[in-house]
């Protein structure tokens, strides 16, 4: 089960702008998708709740009887939305269901030193380092004609990052937002700019999700074959397990701290109910996420 999380330390950075759209572009594509908000407010049902039942579905968390959020039956992708200020054990504790993350930036000093912080921190776990979860970097409320646009750019590129494009602030997203849609909802003449903004991101998804690109019919004449577009891509290891497999026996969280249980069928649950040694409890909810 491909599991996506839109991560940022940094409040107003667009992670739900992020986490609405990828989950919408997902149920297009016709799969089982959960948007799930990994935080106590849970403010993504709040989305959820003004989509039209026109829309393709997106599912919520569910509770179970121990009072623990799951996956419902039947989910095949995952998208998770983080809270800001989220690092240490309740970083780690996400990062080990994850398959990618994508960090929202925006174009300003204290965002691009509040992001390489964190995105240092991602890099350094090891189901990160080992090349199984991957990470790209998004530029928000940005012109790609602009300087700031640029300037991000480079800043990613010097960090040794995967900077998958921008997107401009419009509008249709704040929109969509107030009304449970996004632009691949209503991808009328309107939206055709800002979709293709979108479109190198969703280039670097699709194989993580496991999706195939869309046929492209190929011209008539043509004297070459076309270029292929630059993306930078890392391999995608045949195991979606984490590199800590090797070093413990049984659930990929077990190896960081008490107050985690473990269950059949790879399933892991994280029990806030205990407390966590010098987290006074997390910020994070119990959910469990089954690969």
């Amino acid at each position: 089960m491909p599991v996506i999380a839109i991560v940022n330390r940094k409040g107003g950075s667009g992670k739900s702008t992020l986490a609405t759209h990828v989950a919408a572009w997902l149920a297009q594509q016709g799969v089982s998708v959960m948007l799930g908000d990994v935080d106590r407010q849970q403010s993504t049902k709040a989305w959820l709740k003004r989509r039209p039942p026109s829309l393709p579905a997106i599912s919520p968390w569910a509770l179970d009887q121990k009072n623990v959020l799951k996956a419902p039956p039947g989910v095949t992708h995952v998208v998770l939305d983080t809270p800001g200020g989220m690092q240490g054990f309740e970083l780690a504790r996400v990062i080990m269901s994850a398959d990618a993350v994508v960090v929202p930036v925006c174009n300003s000093l204290f965002d691009r030193e509040s992001a390489a912080a964190c995105l240092a921190e991602l890099s350094a776990l090891p189901r990160v380092a080992s090349g199984r979860c991957q990470l790209g970097v998004v530029g928000m409320r940005l012109d790609a004609r602009t300087k700031g646009a640029e300037t991000l750019r480079q800043w990613a590129e010097a960090q040794k990052l995967n900077f998958l494009g921008v997107l401009r602030e419009t509008q249709g997203y704040v929109r969509g937002l107030e009304t449970g849609s996004t632009l691949f909802d209503a991808a009328g003449p309107t939206q055709q700019a800002d979709l293709a903004q979108w479109e190198p991101i969703l280039e670097w998804l699709r194989p993580i999700a496991r999706l195939q690109a869309p046929a492209v019919a190929a011209p008539v004449l043509a004297s070459k074959p076309a270029a292929q577009p630059s993306t930078v891509q890392a391999p995608r290891a045949a195991s979606l397990m984490p590199a800590q497999e090797s070093l413990v026996h049984g659930s990929r969280l077990s190896v960081f701290a008490p107050g985690i249980k473990t269950e059949p069928d790879g399933v892991v649950g994280v029990d806030l109910n205990r407390a966590l040694p010098g987290h006074g409890g997390g910020v994070v909810p119990q959910f469990l996420l089954r690969h």
